[in-house]
């Protein structure tokens, strides 16, 4: 004869086989109705030492809803990269960080790269949704400006900026490795941050050294 306690543990069984069907379920998916600022993929063309990359970001802000859109094409030169950085934004508390890296090269060019959740226009970003594979990840590549300006100029985020002393195959392997494929987001699994610290992982001497803080009112 069940008794009470056998009912309940059933029950509980089943609601985490459930649970766990629909979690293996969820699937990501490119054509879904995105916001304007994750609205495209970001795609890598490669030709010997050079990395062709569409689609780089490179907005205009007014505000965060207001701002004008500029995608564009930029080649890269694998020979001429000469810098790599790592920045870390605050946007609260002192215990969590949005990571960007950047990769800087001979010719002034900067290309950063921001992981990021990929909001549909009909989403606001929720950490509680987040936990239950809410959001595909999206790897936005854009101009240094324009992932940082925004944070500092528009959020008002407190950002710190790193230089990483690494060598050069380091660095061009990890810029390969970031042209990816966006992957369902679940904080619970592997948050933006945490891509960024998986991928750091690859980068030999890694350790930093600290370029200074940037101010909402300064941009260096």
């Amino acid at each position: 004869m069940l008794t009470f306690i056998h009912i309940t543990a059933i029950a509980a069984i089943l609601l985490v086989a459930l649970l766990g069907a629909w979690w293996h379920a969820q699937r990501p998916s490119n054509t879904r109705d995105w916001q304007p600022d994750v609205a495209r993929l970001a795609t890598a063309k490669i030709q010997g030492c050079y990395v062709t990359v569409t689609n780089v970001r490179n907005f205009r802000y007014r505000s965060t809803t207001d701002f004008d859109e500029r995608w564009e094409e930029r080649q890269f030169d694998l020979t001429q990269l000469d810098g790599l950085d790592i920045f870390f934004s605050y946007w609260g508390s002192p215990l969590i960080a949005h990571t960007i890296m950047s990769w800087s090269f001979a010719d002034g060019q900067h290309l950063a790269i921001s992981i990021e959740a990929r909001k549909k226009k009909t989403q606001q970003y929720s950490a509680v949704a987040g936990f239950f594979r809410q959001y595909e990840l999206i790897y936005v590549a854009a101009d240094e400006s324009d992932v940082i300006q925004l944070r500092t100029h528009i959020r008002g985020e407190e950002v710190y900026l790193y230089r990483l002393r690494t060598v050069q195959a380091a660095a061009q392997a990890l810029l390969l490795d970031y042209l990816s494929a966006p992957r369902l987001y679940a904080a619970i699994k592997t948050a933006p941050a945490d891509g960024s610290a998986c991928m750091w992982g690859r980068i030999r001497g890694n350790t930093h050294q600290r370029r200074g803080a940037l101010a909402g009112s300064i941009y260096l």
